[in-house]
C-alpha cells in the first residue's frame, strides 16, 4: 500500500502547490533517498536554493498560463471583431436586396404585401390614378438608368413627390433601394438612417460590456458619418456584382432645422451625394417642400439635378377624374362639373384624391377652400387700428402676408388661358420689395401660405389658397382695414422712436423755482 501511495504521488506534477512540498517532506523518511551520495540533511544554503528554484518554476508556470490565456482572449476578441464587421456588412447588403424594409412597407401600404398580381394592379390603379409626366424621369432614376447625378425633388405640399418615387420603387420591387424620412432631431434621424440601412451603430457590439469608451459614445453627426462610411464600403463591393448604383431616398429634408446643426447635417449628406454620384456608387434623392433647402445646397452643388414638381395640368385632371368616377362610382361627370372642380382645387393631388373618393365632389371642394381660407386668416389676419402695442411685431408679419396676397391677386390677368389656369407668380426679389422685408417670405413658405419654386418664383401655395386670397382681398372694406392697420403700425413704430426729455426744477438765484421745460425728439 505504501508503494501504491508513493507511486501515485510521484506521478503528480511537482511545484504546483506548497502543500505538496510539505507532503513530500513528510513521506521522505518512509520512502528513503534513491541517491545515497546525497546528504540526508542538506545545509541551510542548499535548502534555500531549492525553495527559490521551486518558486521560480511556479512563477514561470503561472506566467505562461496567464500569457496563453491573454493570447487566447485577444485572438477570440479579434475573431469576434472580424465576425461582427462581416455580419454588419451583410446586414447592410441585405437592406438593399430585393424587397421592402418595414419603413418602405408602411409607405407603400397594401402594395408591398399583396400576393395576387391582379389585386395589386387594382390597388395601384386606385392609388395612382392620375398619370404624371414626371413618372418616366423618376423611373429612370430609381431603376439606375440615370447615373452620375444626385437629385433634389422640390414642389408644393401634396403635389405627389413621394407618390412618384413609391410607384417607381414598386416597378423594381425595391431592388437596391433604401428610403427614410427626415426629422429635425438629429438623434431621431440617426435612428431612422440606421433602420433604413440595417446598421446598429455598434450598439450590439459585445465590447460595450467593458468599461471602455466605445464608438457609440459620440455625437449624432459622428454616428451618421460612421453609417455612411459603412454604406460606402458596401456600395463598393456591390457595384461589381450589380453593375448599377444603389439608391438612397431621404424624404422631406426641409424638416431639418435651419440652424448650425441642420447646416452641418446637410453638408455631410451633400458631400457624400456628390462623391457617390461622381463614382456611380449611390444615387441620392432628396425631396423637399421649401425653397431654403435649395438655397443651402446650390452653393456647393456640382452634380445636383433639380426637379420641380408642379400641379397636374387641367386636361390630364379632367380625363383622369372622369375615368375614376365612371369606374369606381359608376357616374358620368359633365364637363361643367369638372371645370368647377379644377377652378376650386386645381391639379393638386392631395385635394384631387379627396374629391375623387367623396360622395359629393363640389361639396368637398367647398370644404377644402374653406379650410385653406381659415388657415390663412388664423395665421395672417390683421387687427386694424385698435391693435395693442404688444402685438406690433406679430402684426408686421401678418400685414406683410396680406400685402403679398393682395399683390398676387392683382397679378391675375383676364388674359390667362381658362383651359390651363396657371397661378400668378412674382419673382422672389420683387416679393421682398413689395413687403419691404427680406426675412418674412421664407416663414410664409414654411406655413404653406405661399410657395417658392426652384426658379425663385413666389406664388400661392395652391389654387385653393389663391381662391382664399381673392376672397379676402375682394371683401368690402378690405382696403380701409389694411390702411388702418398700416397706419397703426406706423404710429407704434413712431412712438417707439420718440423719446421725451425733461429738465428738473432747479432753484433760482432769488430762491424761486425755474419752470419745467419738456422737449420731445424723434430718434
Amino acid at each position: 500500500m505504501l508503494d501504491t501511495v508513493c507511486a501515485g504521488w510521484i506521478l503528480l506534477p511537482l511545484g504546483r502547490h506548497p502543500t505538496r512540498h510539505r507532503a513530500s517532506r513528510l513521506l521522505q523518511p518512509l520512502i528513503g533517498d534513491d541517491n545515497p551520495a546525497k546528504p540526508r540533511n542538506p545545509g541551510p544554503r542548499n535548502g534555500d536554493d531549492q525553495e527559490r528554484g521551486k518558486f521560480a518554476r511556479s512563477v514561470l508556470e503561472g506566467s505562461t498560463v496567464a500569457l496563453i490565456s491573454l493570447f487566447g482572449l485577444g485572438l477570440g476578441g479579434y475573431a469576434y471583431s472580424l465576425f461582427y464587421k462581416r455580419t454588419m456588412r451583410n446586414k447592410i447588403e441585405n437592406a438593399f436586396a430585393t424587397g421592402y424594409s418595414s419603413q418602405e412597407r408602411v409607405a407603400l401600404g397594401r402594395i408591398s404585401y399583396g400576393t395576387e398580381p391582379d389585386k395589386i394592379q387594382e390597388i395601384v390603379e386606385r392609388e395612382y390614378w392620375v398619370p404624371r409626366a414626371e413618372q418616366d424621369v423618376i423611373n429612370d432614376v430609381v431603376s439606375g438608368k440615370t447615373r452620375g447625378r444626385y437629385h433634389l425633388v422640390i414642389g408644393e405640399r401634396g403635389t405627389g413627390k413621394r407618390a412618384l418615387l413609391l410607384e417607381a420603387m414598386r416597378k423594381v420591387n425595391g431592388d437596391g433601394i433604401a428610403m427614410l424620412e427626415a426629422h429635425n432631431d438629429l438623434e431621431v434621424f440617426r435612428t431612422r438612417l440606421g433602420k433604413a440601412i440595417d446598421y446598429e451603430f455598434h450598439e450590439d457590439y459585445i465590447g460595450g460590456l467593458f468599461s471602455i469608451r466605445g464608438p457609440r459614445d459620440s455625437t449624432p453627426l459622428l454616428d451618421i458619418e460612421r453609417a455612411l462610411n459603412q454604406l460606402e464600403k458596401v456600395a463598393l463591393s456591390m457595384r461589381k456584382r450589380r453593375g448599377k448604383p444603389l439608391l438612397m431616398i431621404i424624404n422631406n429634408i426641409h424638416l431639418f432645422k435651419d440652424d448650425e446643426a441642420g447646416k452641418h447635417l446637410l453638408e455631410i449628406l451633400q458631400q457624400r451625394a456628390e462623391i457617390w454620384a461622381g463614382n456611380e456608387l449611390v444615387t441620392t434623392v432628396f425631396t423637399s417642400d421649401e425653397y431654403w433647402t435649395l438655397q443651402r445646397l446650390i452653393p456647393h452643388a456640382t452634380n445636383m439635378n433639380v426637379m420641380n414638381i408642379r400641379d397636374v395640368p387641367k386636361d390630364v385632371v379632367n380625363k383622369a377624374l372622369q375615368g375614376y368616377r365612371a369606374r369606381y362610382h359608376n357616374e358620368h361627370v359633365p364637363q361643367s362639373i369638372l371645370d368647377e372642380v379644377f377652378a376650386k382645387v386645381g391639379g393638386r393631388l392631395i385635394f384631387l384624391n379627396q374629391v375623387a373618393k367623396s360622395r359629393d365632389m363640389l361639396d368637398t371642394c367647398i370644404q377644402i377652400n374653406r379650410r385653406e381660407k381659415s388657415w390663412f386668416l388664423n395665421n395672417c389676419w390683421i387687427l386694424g387700428d385698435t391693435m395693442d402695442d404688444d402685438v406690433e411685431e406679430q402684426q408686421k408679419y401678418c400685414a406683410a402676408a396680406i400685402i403679398l396676397a393682395r399683390a398676387l391677386v392683382l397679378r391675375e390677368s383676364s388674359a390667362t388661358d381658362a383651359d390651363q389656369f396657371i397661378l400668378p407668380e412674382i419673382p422672389l426679389h420683387e416679393a421682398r420689395q413689395i413687403i419691404t422685408r427680406a426675412d418674412f417670405v421664407q416663414p410664409f413658405d414654411h406655413i404653406n401660405v405661399i410657395h417658392i419654386d426652384a426658379h425663385g418664383m413666389v406664388r400661392a401655395d395652391s389654387v385653393a389658397m389663391q381662391n382664399a386670397f381673392r376672397e379676402v382681398v375682394q371683401e368690402n372694406g378690405f382696403e380701409e382695414h389694411l390702411k388702418a392697420t398700416l397706419n397703426r403700425l406706423d404710429e407704434l413704430e413712431s412712438l417707439a422712436r420718440t423719446r421725451e426729455v425733461a429738465i428738473r426744477d432747479v432753484p433760482g438765484r432769488s430762491g424761486g423755482i425755474v419752470p419745467v421745460q419738456t422737449y420731445c425728439a424723434r430718434i
